[in-house]
């Protein structure tokens, strides 16, 4: 496994600058909602969501994603009082007790919006600003870090026979667009990062040949997030239930920091952050 070099970028938050490529930052997935893939909706109920969250931040996570509507394959949207409902109460709850970093997973503008205000320092929009035309203003006028995830089809759809004609380049063709896209309307090409969706209109072998040879995606000069961590391919290849993947993820994650990955988005933040110090190690021994 090569050891590529990592770009160094720093992102402006509200109230401080977020360094990013001097080691690995674990972000951790908070989701608050009844049909997640990954936690069955464990964290549904908003004190255990508040919680979790806390436990988080003792666990070592560096930043907080937070999503009120899930994105499985196949899943159905929820309205915007509904997410606004589930997400709201749980970043003014974090806000209270902490200054992590929290980042609002949604791809509704006024989510984007009233996450915001209400604590919140990034947005991350799995659908790269496609599914609200409002959400590429609101990046601007917030000035807030922006997530652009590649994603083929819909959450409904995208498992429906993905297909690539050249992985790479088409992953790489649709972030360049969408982050000309942004730039265009008032977005500052530094404030954003670039995730390739892994498992988002993608195949078992797709996926494996992202983790594989994640390093192409630096010719986008921007910061690297993986959002890797329990997802179907694990446990197609392990044969394993969403709960008994962690070891699978780890080593996606360990072919991901060699790569000069500079986020991981992960559930299992404790686990995680042994893997990040101990690759970081091994990528700068000493």
């Amino acid at each position: 496994m090569a050891v590529l070099p990592r770009p160094l970028f720093t992102l402006a938050l509200k109230s401080r600058a977020l360094e990013l490529g001097r080691r690995t930052l674990i972000m951790g997935i908070l989701n608050v909602t009844p049909d997640s893939f990954s936690d069955a909706g464990a964290f549904f109920d908003r004190e255990r969501a508040i919680q979790r969250a806390l436990e988080m931040i003792a666990e070592g996570a560096e930043l907080l994603d937070i999503g009120g509507e899930s994105t499985r394959p196949g899943a159905e949207p929820v309205s915007v009082g509904v997410e606004l409902e589930r997400v709201l109460p749980v970043i003014e709850a974090i806000r209270r007790e902490s200054d992590i970093p929290l980042s609002i997973d949604t791809t509704k503008a006024e989510v984007a919006r009233q996450a915001l205000t209400a604590g919140a320092d990034l947005i991350n929009d799995i659908s790269a600003l496609r599914f609200d035309e409002r959400m590429v203003q609101i990046a601007a006028d917030s000035g807030a870090p922006l997530i652009l995830m590649h994603m083929q089809g819909t959450p409904r759809t995208m498992q429906e026979n993905p297909l690539y004609a050249s992985l790479f380049s088409e992953i790489i063709a649709f972030l360049e667009e969408r982050i000309r896209f942004a730039t265009d309307h008032g977005v500052a090409r530094s404030q954003i990062m670039v995730d390739p969706g892994i498992g988002f209109g993608k195949s078992l072998r797709h996926n494996l040949l992202l983790v594989r040879s994640l390093e192409q995606l630096h010719c986008l000069d921007r910061p690297l997030l993986l959002g890797a961590s329990r997802k179907r391919f694990i446990g197609a290849v392990l044969e394993r239930p969403v709960t008994e993947r962690e070891i699978g993820t780890a080593v996606a994650h360990s072919f991901a920091i060699a790569a000069g990955v500079h986020l991981l988005r992960t559930h299992e933040v404790a686990l995680h952050r042994e893997v990040a110090l101990m690759a970081d190690a091994i990528r700068e021994p000493g």
